[in-house]
C-alpha cells in the first residue's frame, strides 16, 4: 500500500519506464533504431525529484526497487522526465475533478461531443 501520492506516481513511472525499456529492446531486435531520449510526463514534482536525485532515495525506503529501476533508466539515457501540469493532462478529465475552465479545455481537446445538445 502506498503511503503518499508521490509514491503512487513513482510506482506508475516505474511501470512506464519498464514498458519503455521493453519497447526499445523490441524495436532494436526488429532492427529499427531510434535515437534520443523518450519523454516521460508526470504532474508530480516529488516523483520527478526522486527519480533524478539519488539523495531522495534514502528517504523513500518503501520504494527502493522501483527507485533503482527508474534511476537506471534515467542514467542509461533511456527516459527523460518532464513536468506536465494536471491542467494539461487529458486523462485527468476522466479521473479527477476540475474547474469548469479546465474541464472545458480538456473536453474540447479530446474532441468529445455532447449527445444531448440540440442540433
Amino acid at each position: 500500500m502506498s503511503r503518499s501520492s508521490a509514491e503512487v506516481e513513482y510506482r506508475a513511472m516505474t511501470h512506464t519506464a519498464c514498458d519503455i525499456v521493453w519497447l526499445k529492446n523490441l524495436l532494436i531486435e526488429l532492427e529499427f533504431r531510434q535515437s534520443g531520449l523518450r519523454p516521460m510526463h508526470s504532474d508530480n514534482q516529488s516523483a520527478i525529484y526522486i527519480a533524478q536525485n539519488p539523495i531522495f532515495h534514502e528517504r523513500t525506503k518503501h520504494i527502493k526497487i522501483d527507485c533503482h529501476f527508474v534511476r537506471d533508466a534515467c542514467t542509461n539515457e533511456v527516459v527523460t522526465f518532464q513536468l506536465t501540469p494536471s491542467s494539461k493532462q487529458l486523462v485527468d478529465l476522466l479521473t479527477k475533478t476540475a474547474s469548469p475552465q479546465v474541464f472545458s479545455n480538456l473536453y474540447n481537446k479530446l474532441g468529445m461531443l455532447d449527445l444531448y445538445t440540440p442540433a
